[in-house]
């Protein structure tokens, strides 16, 4: 990231991050194969019941279904957050205000 802080690439950074959190919550969804782990795990996570049952009986493939709106309220930006993943646009900015 020190490299890329001297050229102005915030947008190419910030389709990588957005790729990356849907890559990250593909990766989370096929954890949860049976559709009953899914619709409990989205449940613990906020998403009413209704929502989940959507998802979780879903035949359509893990890449359409990360997004979705349900999946994304789930496994949003304070998900990811609060597991510690870092924003490469944010770093981007920190390395950048400190030149």
């Amino acid at each position: 990231m020190g490299y890329f802080r001297l050229i102005d690439t915030r947008s190419t950074l910030e389709a990588l991050d957005e790729w990356i959190r849907r890559r990250l919550r593909m990766c989370m969804l096929r954890q949860w194969r049976k559709p009953c782990t899914r619709r409990r795990n989205l449940v613990a996570l906020g998403i009413p019941e209704d929502w989940a049952a959507l998802i979780s009986g879903s035949r359509k493939g893990y890449w359409r279904l990360v997004n979705t709106p349900q999946v994304n309220k789930a496994l949003g930006l304070k998900f990811w957050r609060d597991q510690g993943l870092t924003s490469l646009v944010e770093r981007y900015l920190a390395l950048r205000s400190a030149l």
